[in-house]
């Protein structure tokens, strides 16, 4: 069995429990060491953890020559800087969505990843569920006929707002297009296989962020998609995706609220069938197919997987031109956006 691929976690944000726990679970990969700005609470995290290696500060991470890849938890105002560095300590880089503050700031980070030949992904969980590929494989088959319109939903509700939360911080990248509309354009964007020609959307803001949007988007071939996202619904987390002879249904495309994971097909005539997928974890998918792909990469001289970068690329690009839209309250096209 090849050895694992060895990683380090920059920040100890709540997050890197999660995906920290998926990389020790992963059959491919070993948590070699956290790091925080804070000495002390990347000695607590890593004794708690079980994690060989803690650092003081972020470089010193990226100074260890034993690390292979590095998770970037950090708030989206600093991921430019702390992945175009990782890149240049040769580093592979899966870093939390969304994958920037701002489309400029993404195809810096790309530009960098690619000079030195190093792998990035933004950490869309989903998009490694088996579920994903179960429902890409009725798409690509042509079950649904020709796609025409694509329906999204991921909101949450606060009773009272919680200043202290970085989604809240627009100095810091908040706002719930970043935290919560990236996923629905993922979704549309994996679902189509396309960017849109043109988008339109519409803003509430509160706290100094983007509290909650509403979204169109306009396709070639009369394909259409809409979407809204916030911090003032209750949880809602799904897709529709639709076509001239069927449809599929999924009520918690970003998540599954059960260990059984489901979603609907239906037919022409409004029948519906579920399905169900059983015993997968997608953060440890996600971790498992980033750690096979460095292991190619190092062992096997395979080239960088371009689709990871450019569909994180892209989604930042579409979230751009929404919130252009947004703000001058006109319909953009995405052209413009460069």
């Amino acid at each position: 069995m090849p050895e694992p691929i060895r990683w380090g976690i920059l920040s100890t944000a709540n997050i890197a429990t999660k995906v920290g726990s998926a990389i020790q679970s992963a059959a491919n990969a070993n948590l070699l060491a956290i790091a925080s700005r804070c000495e002390n609470k990347a000695r607590e995290w890593a004794e708690v953890k079980g994690v060989p290696k803690y650092y003081g500060s972020y470089d010193s991470l990226l100074n260890d020559q034993e690390i292979d890849a590095v998770y970037i938890p950090l708030p989206p105002s600093m991921h430019a800087e702390w992945v175009i560095r990782s890149a240049e300590h040769g580093k592979h880089i899966l870093c939390e969505k969304p994958i920037a503050a701002n489309f400029s700031q993404a195809s810096e980070m790309a530009q960098a990843c690619r000079k030195h030949n190093l792998q990035l992904m933004d950490g869309v969980m989903w998009v490694h569920h088996q579920r994903t590929a179960v429902m890409k494989q009725i798409i690509e088959k042509g079950n649904l006929g020709s796609l025409r319109r694509i329906a999204s939903a991921f909101t949450f509700n606060w009773d009272q707002i919680p200043e202290d939360n970085i989604r809240t911080k627009k100095e810091l990248g908040g706002g719930s297009l970043g935290d919560l509309g990236y996923y629905c354009v993922r979704a549309i964007l994996w679902a189509f296989e396309d960017l849109p020609e043109r988008v339109f959307a519409t803003v509430q803001n509160k706290s100094g962020v983007d509290f909650n949007v509403t979204a169109m988007l306009w396709f070639q071939e009369d394909r259409m998609a809409t979407f809204d996202c916030g911090f003032d619904t209750v949880l809602r987390k799904w897709f529709e995706i639709s076509g001239t002879k069927g449809s599929i249904v999924c009520d918690d495309f970003t998540v599954p609220t059960n260990d059984e994971a489901r979603f609907w097909l239906h037919d022409p005539s409004g029948q519906a069938a579920v399905h169900k997928i059983k015993d997968c974890v997608q953060e440890i998918n996600m971790i498992e197919n980033f750690s096979q792909q460095v292991y190619l990469m190092k062992e096997k001289s395979l080239p960088i997987q371009t689709d990871w970068i450019d569909i994180a690329v892209n989604t930042q690009r579409v979230c751009h031109a929404i919130n252009k839209s947004a703000e001058d309250s006109a319909i953009v096209n995405l052209v413009d956006i460069v």
